[in-house]
């Protein structure tokens, strides 16, 4: 039976109930209109897979530290205000079935907002009294928009590659997740190996957690929250549709490709291709890539001596891939 989220969760459950106090703790204020804006993003928490992935890292050295939790929260504190950020600059009206928060407000306070939470997030990594935990904080801001950046400017390039993809991803999700495993190792002063291991976990993780959530635009699903084709809409080609493109060299398919790049393609156009893609192997690649990834990610875990966090991890690694929301 496949795990739950609440058996991947279990070993660090109280953990995770401190981590959320000290989340809403941030996340309050005591002017109204602000303290309204900031419980509409405390209300939309997700699964809170960055936070767990922290903990459990963190667990396997022993008893969790207050660097930890602060370390976890000043993560999901850039993640969420990268999300504010990213729905103003695509003009995304929807996250998973909810309203954006530029949609609720406006983009000013949408701004603002993630402004606000960006440096909350800076004062809480300085909060772990690791200088460690600042630095790498500090990258991962100037990485997340690095890869915005370079997704916008990626659209209105003729090329499609694999790796023009993966180095988008890399810059985004990857690096949130990387970043996620190298904080839960220094925050628990853990050795050099540890905390290279940890990142790394990160990053694969972070790369299949993409490739799934980029899979799930090829389909109509009420659960994800976002119609088929909201990726192409957006300019944006992933690795599905890359690869049937690539492989079979099919003019046609070239050519709404490249009209997608250059916001051309048709409502017709897009479901074409995204039907082109999945007649044409591009889901199953896909599948194929994550699950050689999480080989390698359950290959960083041989040595874990607490065998319910190695558990799971491992169950967290196949929770990503085999994911329906």
């Amino acid at each position: 039976m496949n795990a739950t989220l609440l058996d991947i969760r279990r070993p660090v459950e109280a953990e995770l109930a401190r981590y959320t106090q000290l989340f809403d703790e941030v996340l309050t204020h005591k002017e109204g209109f602000m303290n309204q804006a900031l419980a509409y993003v405390r209300g939309r928490k997700g699964k809170m897979m960055r936070p767990i992935l922290v903990l459990l890292i963190a667990k396997e050295l022993g008893e969790v530290s207050e660097s930890t939790l602060r370390s976890a929260v000043t993560l999901e504190l850039l993640h969420t205000a990268s999300l504010v950020h990213d729905d103003v600059v695509d003009e995304s009206n929807e996250r998973r079935g909810q309203a954006s928060v530029h949609k609720i407000y406006d983009n000013k306070v949408a701004v603002l907002l993630g402004d606000y939470m960006l440096a909350n997030s800076l004062h809480q990594a300085a909060l772990t009294n690791k200088v460690a935990v600042v630095e790498h904080v500090a990258r991962l801001g100037a990485t997340l928009s690095e890869g915005e950046i370079f997704q916008l400017a990626n659209v209105e390039r003729e090329e499609i590659s694999e790796e023009a993809y993966y180095r988008i991803i890399r810059n985004k999700t990857a690096a949130l997740f990387a970043t996620c495993g190298a904080l839960g190792a220094l925050s628990m002063d853990a050795a050099e190996d540890y905390c290279s291991k940890s990142e790394k976990l990160g990053e694969i993780i972070g790369i299949c957690f993409q490739i799934r959530d980029d899979i799930f635009d090829y389909f109509d699903d009420a659960k994800i929250g976002k119609p088929r084709g909201n990726d192409m809409r957006e300019g944006k080609l992933t690795l599905p549709v890359i690869y049937a493109v690539n492989s079979t060299q099919d003019p046609q398919a070239l050519n709404w490709a490249m009209r997608v790049k250059m916001h051309e393609a048709s409502a017709e156009e897009i479901s074409s291709l995204i039907d082109f893609t999945k007649q044409h192997g591009g889901i199953e690649y896909a599948e194929d890539v994550m699950k050689q990834l999480a080989d390698e990610a359950r290959d960083l875990l041989k040595d874990y001596k607490n065998q319910e966090v190695k558990a799971s991890l491992e169950a967290y690694i196949d929770f990503v891939i085999r994911r329906d929301y």
